[in-house]
């Protein structure tokens, strides 16, 4: 098992930028697919980001060009580099580990991102 913490978020003008963290415990977070999630206040929790044990990325098509997600597996975290926040992109952020099967091993207990002028 693992346990996930975030920190980062906050509030930002729309342009602005913000990166946010997930540290994790335990000695497997090497092998897990790491992901960010997102949910707007009345709406579906929604994948933004993922990155594999390997390094591999993809992301949704709403963060494509504006967010970079990246792991050092010697510190044990996870982040999401998010730059252009647009006021739709207000939401908790969630972070999630994956076992090499998909399945969820743990979420963490989410920051709020909020874009605003």
């Amino acid at each position: 098992q693992v346990q996930l913490v975030e920190s980062g978020g906050g509030s930002v003008q729309p342009g602005g930028s913000l990166r946010l963290s997930c540290a994790a415990s335990g000695s497997l977070f090497i092998i897990y697919t790491m992901c960010w999630y997102r949910q707007a206040p009345g709406k579906q929790r929604e994948l933004v980001a993922t990155v594999t044990s390997r390094g591999g990325t993809s992301y949704a098509r709403s963060a494509t060009g504006r967010f970079t997600i990246s792991r050092d597996n010697a510190k044990n975290t996870v982040y999401l580099q998010m730059d252009s926040l647009k006021p739709e992109d207000t939401a908790i952020y969630y972070c999630n580990a994956k076992d090499y099967v998909g399945r969820d091993v743990d979420w963490g207990q989410g920051t709020q991102v909020t874009v605003s002028s």
